[in-house]
């Protein structure tokens, strides 16, 4: 297993993968980190979709991507929804379901697989395409969509610190 710091410097968003089965095992991994996210008031106000059948995923491809060939490689995607019925928070659900995406991608690093973070909020094609395919419930908030599979390609890790960007005790 790698460190934290590593794998925060070192994940990468992947677009390629190779043509290899993720095991239930690790998906359930990946599900367990996300769900293991930051909450505000503990609320958890997201369900997960794992899709892993070939004609969704492909029908994602289009519905979703523009035809972009990432889904039609990917072996797996998880969908987050924001759920506002579970928020003690109200309007909260978007960072919750951001930080089970971050803790998503950096697991899925971990594990040795590969994801890109399709963005789906405020993208209206986008909701509804994930809607229409994979029936999502009018009271669930299509977030966004995670393709999956071992990486058939490896970006560099890139080091982004900018001390431009920082201030200290204000502006």
């Amino acid at each position: 297993m790698m460190e934290t710091l590593e794998a925060v410097m070192t994940r990468r968003s992947v677009r390629r993968f190779e043509p290899r089965a993720v095991p239930d095992e690790l998906l359930t991994k990946l599900l367990s980190a996300a769900m293991n996210a930051p909450s505000a008031a503990d609320a958890r106000p997201w369900q997960f979709s794992v899709i892993d059948d070939r004609a969704k995923l492909d029908a994602l491809a289009d519905a979703v991507d523009e035809g972009n060939d990432l889904f039609r490689e990917a072996q797996a995607a998880i969908l987050i929804c924001g759920d506002e019925s579970r928020e003690q928070i109200p309007g909260f659900w978007p960072q919750d379901c951001a930080c089970a995406a971050q803790n998503l991608q950096l697991a899925a690093h971990d594990q040795g697989l590969g994801t890109v973070w399709i963005a789906l909020i405020a993208i209206p094609p986008r909701v509804e395409g994930c809607r229409r395919v994979l029936n999502v419930p009018g009271t669930l908030e299509p977030f966004a969509l995670f393709p999956l599979g071992y990486p058939a390609e490896r970006p560099e890790p890139e080091n982004r610190f900018d001390a431009d960007r920082v201030v200290r005790n204000g502006w």
